[in-house]
């Protein structure tokens, strides 16, 4: 790619974000009726009221807009920020307890009471990230108030990392994890754990507080040592309490989502040291993802076992986190491989994954290259946050590599 071509792919996917995501999340997802936004709508916007408005989704929505005010500074987007954030302190929010349920019923009443740790994850994401994009030190304090819930009730002082899943008083007996692994018998997860370490790098930057900083590092080493299979490259899903491996399979979305999680932790606590030796990582990671899990078609494959991919659909999420993580390898290494494979992602999502009739993206491509439709546009897991923060990370580090990269104008003169 020349210089000229790197920049008009950063502006391309920038303004994704802007002109056909958020329109999405802005128009046709927002619950007219009951307010907040639609719990489930199907790829033709027909809505199904049943279904659950969940923590994920809504914590992810404030993240979403918080971060598009912090590049456009426009009140549209502060006043959907508040709105996310509305039903996330004075519905979500366990005012007894402390903590957020986990999942709603359409009239914003409690249906599932449990702290499922991921989601306590996302909500100290959300509420960090609030205020780190409207200077909000009470969303900061209730973020800190959730860690400091998670470190009593959550976290494993004795094996490190957090466990799955807490009941509504944050006792552990009968908890059960809504996340996955739960018929294995699974204590932690890696996804889980993935996400604390991104709502702590997150809370870190909004209170950079030594015990955080002593968690990120925890964290860091627990995934490089424990979670992360050193011979493959690939990342354990489900682990009992003192980190064995209950699972033999891994996704190639979570690994190329790590790897660059993994860098963004290490970054911020500014030790170059700890940088150094997680980028080295981070790039065996993306390369094997790189050689096993991307398809000729651009796609990046969802799951592998033993070598081999095993599911070969591709969900919208792996695809984000393959843009990101791609081009965060390239960074690394200036390797220009990484590049190329970051712009066939990106051609793949704006061919096959963009739904230019409905907006947003559509949850799963099948193996046979046609959008999945009974997989839904809006649920607790579909929301802006995987498609919308790549495009952000995207531009912003496609503007990065076009300094960085040696300059390869189409009327340079040739050596």
């Amino acid at each position: 790619m020349t210089t000229a071509e790197i920049q008009a792919l950063a502006r391309q996917v920038g303004e994704h974000f802007f002109q056909h995501i958020l329109p999405f999340w802005s128009g046709p997802a927002l619950d007219q009726q009951q307010g907040g936004w639609m719990a489930w709508l199907s790829n033709d916007l027909k809505p199904d009221r049943t279904q659950a408005k969940g923590l994920v989704l809504y914590s992810r929505l404030v993240w979403t807009f918080a971060a598009a005010h912090n590049l456009r500074q426009e009140a549209a987007y502060h006043d959907l920020a508040d709105r996310a954030l509305d039903w996330l302190v004075n519905r979500f929010w366990d005012s007894q307890h402390g903590g957020a349920f986990w999942r709603l019923d359409d009239a914003g009443r409690v249906r599932d009471d449990s702290k499922q740790i991921y989601g306590q994850a996302f909500c100290i994401y959300a509420l960090a990230a609030y205020h780190l994009a409207f200077d909000a030190p009470a969303a900061r304090d209730r973020a800190w108030a959730l860690f400091e819930l998670l470190e009593r009730h959550a976290h494993d002082a004795g094996h490190g990392g957090y466990f799955e899943a807490r009941r509504r008083d944050w006792s552990a007996a009968g908890a059960v994890s809504q996340v996955g692994g739960a018929d294995l018998g699974a204590a932690k997860s890696m996804n889980t754990n993935l996400h604390v370490l991104e709502a702590l790098t997150t809370l870190y930057r909004a209170r950079p507080d030594a015990l955080v900083a002593q968690r990120l590092r925890e964290m860091i080493r627990l995934f490089c040592e424990r979670i992360l299979d050193r011979h493959t490259q690939h990342l354990h899903h489900f682990f009992d309490a003192s980190w064995k491996v209950l699972s033999d399979n891994y996704t190639f979305g979570h690994d190329i989502e790590g790897s660059w999680l993994l860098c963004e932790a290490a970054e911020v606590l500014g030790d170059k040291a700890l940088g150094h030796d997680v980028e080295q990582v981070a790039v065996r990671m993306a390369e094997t993802a790189l050689k096993e899990g991307l398809d000729a078609d651009g796609g990046l494959c969802y799951e592998g076992r033993a070598g081999k991919v095993v599911d070969a659909n591709k969900d919208w999420w792996p695809q984000a986190e393959a843009l990101v993580g791609f081009l965060n390898a390239c960074q690394i290494t200036r390797d220009v491989r990484f590049l190329e494979a970051a712009r066939c992602v990106w051609q793949f999502i704006d061919k096959r994954l963009v739904d230019r009739t409905h907006g947003d993206w559509f949850w799963r491509i099948t193996a046979a290259g046609q959008p999945d439709s009974k997989l839904p546009k809006v649920s607790e897991w579909k929301g802006p946050y995987h498609s919308g923060r790549a495009c952000l990370e995207a531009a912003r580090r496609l503007a990065v590599l076009a300094a960085l990269l040696p300059r390869q104008d189409a009327t340079a003169p040739k050596p």
